[in-house]
């Protein structure tokens, strides 16, 4: 068994992570487990039984993983990264920052595996959450189909910007109940995000925000055409999870039937699509599960051959753990 080292253990994602490796048996002896500025002596828990070191990761050895998994900012990625390359261990990183390198190959699983074979560097990048939650539900009618455009309003939760949002949001939420000032509390969001909704995830590129010009810049790389993409990206006060609505434009009739079965038949998607009161699937429902779910699927009348949905997935789990396990489980087979 080839060991793997998952690099950024305490955030949500490589928490998830490790749930979904020993989910799947794989033994504790088999990973390795790293954050940066660890004290020696620091545990995470591996299910029920075991506790597990994790190593401060300015001091880990990648000579000893033959697979590692990058869960850590971007900036982390970029310092480390380099250095889980040179002691020949193959990365799968998570974070963004290779995602747009032109020999680098941008993978959700059951979409584009094949292009797994085009990691010459060693490097597989992974999507956003967000695109991750919007394409895998599209990968069975952009063929048949014919996708030109997508419109996307997200609605994104806090711990897409880490433990840090989420303890802001937490005590922001506290104070206002206490009648207490908030200023201390607007370190991550530099407002008020609690019981409001802020226009912007990521620094603003040019007109656009980060998370804005990744939608642009990795759909149209994940499936290689030259798609539209209009993105508009909010973060909400919850704590964990995304909601999306999405507008597809399509070269062709839409069948709206037809893209519903075409959805249930997609592994990973669940459809539950009631158009009745509270016939859909909400961010706090989908939160802990592994699958995207799609509800309030429908015409757009508003375009020629247009159809709309509504998605919601747990961002930590489904939306990017998910997919980690899997292109690892991909890589492990090969």
């Amino acid at each position: 068994m080839k060991k793997i080292a998952i690099i950024g253990v305490m955030t949500g994602q490589g928490r998830e992570l490790l749930n979904m490796l020993e989910e799947n048996g794989f033994a504790a002896e088999d990973i390795f487990a790293a954050d940066i500025d660890c004290p020696l002596g620091t545990q995470i828990s591996y299910g029920e039984d075991v506790d597990m070191d994790v190593y401060n990761l300015h001091d880990f050895d990648f000579g000893s993983a033959q697979i590692a998994v990058f869960c850590v900012s971007e900036d982390l990625a970029k310092h480390y990264v380099p250095r889980a390359l040179a002691k020949g261990a193959m990365v799968i990183d998570c974070s963004g920052a290779y995602a747009s390198d032109s020999d680098v190959p941008l993978i959700i699983s059951g979409l584009n595996d094949e292009k797994i074979a085009d990691a010459k560097r060693n490097i597989i990048a992974l999507p956003s959450s967000l695109v991750t939650q919007i394409l895998i539900p599209l990968q069975k009618i952009h063929a048949p189909y014919k996708i030109k455009r997508l419109v996307i309003s997200t609605y994104t939760a806090v711990s897409t910007y880490g433990k840090e949002a989420m303890d802001e949001l937490f005590n922001q939420t506290r104070k206002i109940f206490m009648n207490e000032p908030l200023v201390d509390d607007e370190a991550v969001f530099h407002k008020q995000i609690a019981f409001n909704v802020l226009p912007q995830i990521g620094e603003f590129i040019g007109d656009e925000t980060n998370l804005e010009w990744k939608f642009d810049a990795q759909v149209k790389k994940l499936l290689n055409t030259d798609i539209k993409v209009h993105a508009n990206c909010a973060i909400v006060p919850v704590f964990i999870g995304n909601g999306a609505f999405v507008n597809v434009e399509c070269g062709k009739d839409v069948d709206v039937d037809d893209v519903r079965n075409l959805m249930r038949d997609t592994k990973g998607v669940v459809v539950f699509d009631k158009h009745v009161d509270c016939g859909y699937v909400s961010i706090n429902d989908a939160q802990s599960e592994n699958d995207i779910y799609v509800s309030r699927l429908r015409q757009d009348i508003s375009v020629k051959n247009g159809f709309s949905f509504w998605t919601a997935a747990d961002d930590l789990r489904a939306g990017n753990a998910r997919n980690a396990y899997n292109v690892l489980s991909l890589i492990l087979k090969k």
